[in-house]
């Protein structure tokens, strides 16, 4: 069966300037089982969406059905799990589960390691991990970030942010932030390094370790779990950072006004003579006009273009300046990652523009040759982070890094059950060895909040994507 495939903005709210309707269909199944962790209650969502008008008169097949499962129950009341989940060897189904507990913004309450043999079908007792420490200088934060797998040496390695916040204020961070990282050569089952990433060269130290980067003025850090790394055919590990500027008094500075401002850039890490631990050498930064994103560029994610350039996708902001519209941004490469172009806003590739809320998003090539996007697009223009839904999945063009309109297909979206202040954004996304579906961690933040203080209490689930 086929069917003429309908206009995506249909599906969102105010239909983005159409008329064209939409009926979502949802089949709902559960399972009585219940535990903790381990084997938490999940349900099956099978949305199958059908519009009843034509939008590009292309014939296609239908998709396949999304499926949402629910991975980790909340512990407890005003708390939230946010988990993602890696491959570990270069082969193979073995995966790491890196979730945490979350009761306020941009820290950790507790973070949990576990382990799958069978491609996730069945995981061991979660391994804490300590995310907070109190030091003479005030609070230890620790946030896990994002893991990969090196193909070249078969490594695994695995990136945090840490911070001490003098008052234990989330906002400190911007002064404080440093990136960690560690390597595994066992599938993440034991780690022989662990250590802050520092730049190559002489002049640099932990507290002063990035050019222009100096701990208690101003700081690095990788934005959220989508900012996975990207490595290239040469072995060189691009990692996406975010860096807090500084002003003329050397303090960190904030030229747009709104909640944080910070400037994109990209790491280059290369094995170094030891084989042992990883060499970092800084891009050039990635920089917003304020007067266009006022919290500037923040949360790149990385990809390769059919001719090699590399695109780079970012979040802005029109925080506090609501007039501004609210994109996504992009900049492109042609130095392999060290030099990038002035980020302009990100288009459909037909040219047409819309509108992205502040919140992270994911580049995510898929095995099949094709390049995937998956973040917030809105039918009108958001006012800073919100709204966060929905959530959107769509097809990159190869050749121009533009998101092609016609592919965008909505994975999830606020109910009349849910919270104006529903979140659908803090996720991570990976392909499944086993069968090529793109499989999309992500908790429904807020969806129980009714004004302050929010309710943070939230689950966290797994969406299966297939890939037609």
């Amino acid at each position: 069966m086929r069917r003429k495939q309908s206009d995506w903005r249909s599906c969102l709210p105010n239909g983005c300037g159409t008329n064209r309707s939409a009926v979502v269909h949802h089949s709902l199944k559960s399972r009585a089982s219940i535990s903790r962790f381990g084997n938490s209650p999940w349900w099956t969502i099978q949305a199958v969406l059908f519009c009843s008008s034509l939008a590009l008169g292309q014939e296609q097949p239908l998709h396949g059905e999304i499926r949402r499962e629910l991975f980790l129950q909340a512990p407890k009341a005003g708390t939230a799990v946010l988990a993602s989940t890696y491959y570990t060897r270069k082969a193979g189904l073995d995966l790491i589960s890196m979730h945490q507990l979350m009761s306020r913004s941009d820290t950790t309450d507790v973070a949990y390691f576990r382990y799958s043999s069978d491609n996730g079908r069945t995981w061991t007792g979660g391994e804490e991990v300590r995310t907070e420490e109190q030091r003479p200088h005030g609070k230890l934060r620790r946030m896990l970030r994002v893991a990969c797998v090196d193909p070249t040496t078969g490594r695994f390695l695995r990136f945090r942010i840490e911070a001490v916040l003098p008052t234990d204020d989330p906002l400190e961070g911007m002064k404080q932030w440093v990136v960690f990282y560690s390597v595994s050569a066992d599938g993440g089952l034991t780690w022989h390094l662990d250590e802050q990433i520092i730049h190559k060269g002489p002049n640099f130290s932990p507290t002063h370790p990035l050019p222009g980067v100096n701990t208690g003025r101003n700081c690095f850090m990788i934005g959220d779990t989508a900012s996975v790394p990207l490595i290239l055919d040469d072995g060189t590990i691009l990692l996406p950072v975010i860096i807090t500027p500084v002003g003329p008094d050397g303090e960190y500075h904030n030229p747009g006004g709104g909640y944080t401002y910070t400037d994109a850039a990209v790491l280059l890490g290369r094995w170094a003579a030891d084989d042992r631990h990883l060499e970092w050498e800084l891009s050039e930064l990635v920089k917003a006009d304020p007067k266009l994103s006022t919290r500037g560029m923040d949360e790149p994610t990385l990809a390769t273009l059919e001719d090699g350039r590399l695109l780079m996708v970012l979040r802005g902001s029109n925080d506090k300046k609501s007039e501004l519209p609210g994109r996504r941004w992009v900049s492109y490469s042609s130095t392999r990652g060290r030099q990038w172009s002035k980020p302009v806003p990100w288009t459909f590739a037909d040219g047409g523009n819309f509108f992205s809320p502040a919140a992270c998003s994911q580049l995510l090539p898929h095995s099949s040759g094709r390049l995937f996007w998956l973040g917030n697009i809105t039918g009108h223009n958001p006012t800073g982070n919100r709204p966060r839904y929905p959530f959107v999945i769509g097809e990159v063009d190869r050749r121009t890094g533009l998101l092609r309109r016609d592919s965008l297909r909505k994975v999830d979206d606020r109910t009349s059950n849910d919270s104006p202040e529903l979140s659908l954004s803090n996720f991570s996304a990976r392909e499944d060895r086993s069968n090529g579906e793109i499989v999309l961690h992500l908790s429904r933040l807020f969806q129980h909040s009714h004004g302050e203080p929010r309710d943070w209490t939230s689950d966290a689930y797994i969406f299966r994507i297939p890939v037609p």
